[in-house]
């Protein structure tokens, strides 16, 4: 049994004795305030979410049975250490009483028996079940969904286009991204380091990071959780020493052109050594109120293949992907009990040499005054350019994996935002999102010197776009029509900051998604249209509008477009004429899997709050220019880890500490969080009030 203890935002602290019985605590808390969320995610690893929420899960059930995620997760948790398995399965035991005490009777599951007419038992967890959880929040979270886009540009406008249409840009692709900076101790107030940053994911209802406290006679360690999984692999602070990550952007993942023929059973490959037998895997999506989906699995000498499959002569066609967690049969679980252990900055690292995917960069500081950079995970051993593009399978073997890079230590100031690095030695991938964040992170902190967390607040507020500059430039002068000229000359008065209440703001957002339309739209990039072909659950990569926002300078700077430019930009800025504030449409999207399922009530209904920042600011709430300037995917939590005093630490989640929509806790931080408010850390267990412990009959 273990001790629950709960803040004035409901967040747990939980107390046991040692690290099993605080495991299997956490796995029942989490599913008491969170039983709807981890089940989905528990059924989206094993492809079944289709049996809860209906037609509305085919497209992902697909994807993960042709993935194998589940089978990866069943995999990697039989190759775990003693030590780590029972870890896990200490967590899952703890999911099970939970679930069946509370997380069942979450009122989501209740409004789709009354939906669907029908009731849905729910199963008990399996021991590896935690595994699929983390899985799934990193299955789609590497850079190979671009390189499907990049070959899908090549395909279609051809392979000079690459480069101009890279996947990364001047404004937010959905794929991932973060913030983080860490301070000597030489720059604040205590003399000890203090961390601090932002991960940047999709705005997922209840939110994909839980705010919690582990406590046992071995560590305490305050940080966010994936809920479903045991530890706080991301984000920490254990007293003596904290860390935190970033993307790093890494190829990671190669992709392969596989090219199959059918045989008597099954399929045929041809890789390098000829024409060998593919693995078939062959199942049924039973879907709610509908259809059942027939599914093929295939997996190849090379990878799982992820993408529909299409004729090319007495062939078939389609896309592997060699996910490193499957290779390895490993998902870096060895990292989630080593971690919470860590007593310095090295340690940290160390406890990150076992990690696999996604590749991330660390930064750990510890109360010695150590602070530590290094970039983790597991990318295969290629030349650069070999990531610009799938690989032909049938001349192409996987690789080993590259070297560990070394670590770095940090004697001033160290920012990651996604950007390419300067070091050689950690630049793992092919195209970076935009520099500006990180540029822009280190302007600030040279200018302000802030010297504790709470000054941090100006950084994370930073509302300056990036792709504001490049497009401003384009702004024509001389005579224009009256309307045309007037939001050139109110843009070319602007600042540059993207708040909710600015008029120039709203009109540079409406300026910028009608040029997004009408570049989209242009003859020369009309084939980008053409349907993909690799699956639907790949459209949020390789949808062409979003493409064009995110490369749109570089479009707009391409000789094939050079003479149109002047029309479309004037015909931009006389649609844009009618803009409100910024505000006006730049506001909350919350993303609960009921959105999808048609009669169901929406949870986030409510929380559309408008929101400054952009895409490719600091303060990131990132929109689709030219399809939706709604926010959907931004900064899901904020983090500042003290070294000095881990109660001067400050954290900040979009929504709150609990699932339930009846909840007071459910999105009781979300006007907080829309104006960069974190509330402090609080450690002092007599300030804290006691909930039901666990394990109780």
């Amino acid at each position: 049994m273990a001790q629950v203890y709960r803040d004035d935002l409901g967040i747990p602290h939980i107390r046991a004795t040692d690290a099993g019985d605080l495991a299997e605590a956490q796995g029942e808390v989490t599913a008491r305030d969170r039983g709807w969320q981890i089940e989905v995610d528990r059924l989206r690893a094993s492809g079944r979410l289709s049996e809860l929420i209906g037609e509305a899960g085919t497209t992902w059930d697909v994807f993960a049975r042709r993935a194998r995620l589940d089978d990866t997760a069943r995999r990697a948790f039989a190759g775990l250490d003693p030590e780590t398995r029972d870890f896990v399965q200490r967590h899952t035991v703890g999911v099970r009483r939970g679930m069946a005490d509370a997380g069942r009777k979450a009122t989501e599951f209740a409004s789709l028996d009354a939906l669907f007419g029908d009731a849905v038992a729910l199963t008990p967890w399996d021991d590896h079940d935690p595994l699929g959880v983390l899985h799934v929040a990193h299955a789609l979270f590497s850079t190979f969904p671009i390189v499907l886009w990049r070959q899908h540009v090549a395909q279609t406008l051809g392979d000079d286009w690459v480069e101009v249409l890279a996947g990364y840009g001047d404004e937010t692709v959905p794929t991932s991204g973060s913030n983080a900076w860490a301070l000597h101790g030489s720059r604040t107030a205590s003399g000890l380091p203090l961390l601090a940053g932002d991960p940047h994911r999709i705005f997922e209802l209840p939110g994909v990071y839980q705010q919690i406290r582990l406590a046992c006679d071995e560590f305490d360690v305050v940080g966010l959780a994936f809920p479903g999984v045991p530890g706080v692999p991301h984000f920490g602070h254990a007293g003596h020493v904290a860390w935190g990550v970033t993307n790093a952007i890494a190829h990671a993942v190669d992709v392969f052109r596989e090219r199959l023929r059918v045989v008597p059973g099954g399929y045929e490959a041809l890789g390098p050594d000829g024409w060998t037998a593919a693995d078939v895997e062959r199942s049924v999506v039973r879907v709610r109120g509908g259809a059942d989906v027939e599914v093929e699995a295939i997996e190849t000498e090379r990878g799982t293949v992820v993408t529909d499959l299409h004729e090319v002569g007495d062939e078939l066609v389609g896309w592997s992907v060699r996910m490193p967690a499957r290779a390895d049969a490993d998902l870096g679980a060895r990292t989630l009990l080593t971690l919470l252990r860590a007593r310095t900055a090295d340690d940290v690292i160390d406890a990150f040499s076992t990690w696999v995917d996604p590749v991330n960069r660390v930064l750990a500081a510890d109360r010695e005054g150590e602070v530590r950079s290094a970039t983790v995970g597991r990318v295969p051993h290629r030349e650069p350019g070999a990531r610009r593009l799938p690989l032909d399978g049938a001349s192409t073997s996987p690789v080993p994996d590259a070297p560990a890079p070394p670590r770095a230590v940090v004697h001033d100031i160290a920012v990651d935002a996604n950007e390419r690095p300067a070091s050689t030695d950690i630049d793992l991938g092919w195209a970076y999102p935009s520099p500006h964040r990180a540029r822009r992170i280190r302007e600030l902190l040279d200018t302000t010197r802030p010297r504790t967390a709470a000054e941090f607040v100006p950084v994370w507020g930073d509302t300056e776009s990036g792709s504001a500059r490049a497009l401003l430039r384009l702004l024509p002068a001389g005579d224009l029509p009256p309307e045309a000229a007037r939001v050139r000359d109110e843009l070319a008065a602007w600042g540059g900051r993207m708040d909710a209440a600015c008029a120039a703001a709203g009109l540079f957002g409406a300026w910028r998604t009608a040029l997004v339309r009408r570049v989209a739209a242009h003859p020369v990039l009309a084939p980008l249209h053409t349907p993909h072909g690799c699956g639907a659950v790949f459209t949020p990569w390789l949808g062409a509008t979003a493409q064009v926002a995110a490369a749109l300078p570089r479009l707009l700077a391409h000789p094939a477009l050079r003479d149109d430019v002047a029309t479309l930009i004037v015909g931009a800025l006389e649609d844009a004429a009618t803009a409100g504030t910024w505000g006006e449409t730049h506001r909350l999207l919350p993303l609960h899997v009921l959105v999808d399922v048609p009669g169901a009530a929406d949870p986030g209904a409510d929380l559309g709050v408008a929101l400054s920042g952009d895409g490719d600011a600091v303060r990131c709430t990132g929109s689709t220019p030219g399809v939706t300037d709604r926010s959907w995917r931004g900064s899901v939590a904020r983090w500042a880890w003290d070294l000095a005093d881990r109660d001067k630490s400050l954290w900040s989640v979009p929504f709150g500490a609990s699932g339930d929509p009846a909840s007071h806790h459910f999105a009781d931080q979300l006007a907080a969080w829309a104006d960069v408010r974190p509330t402090p850390v609080v450690t002092d267990w007599a300030r804290l009030r006691h909930d039901d412990p666990t394990g109780a009959p």
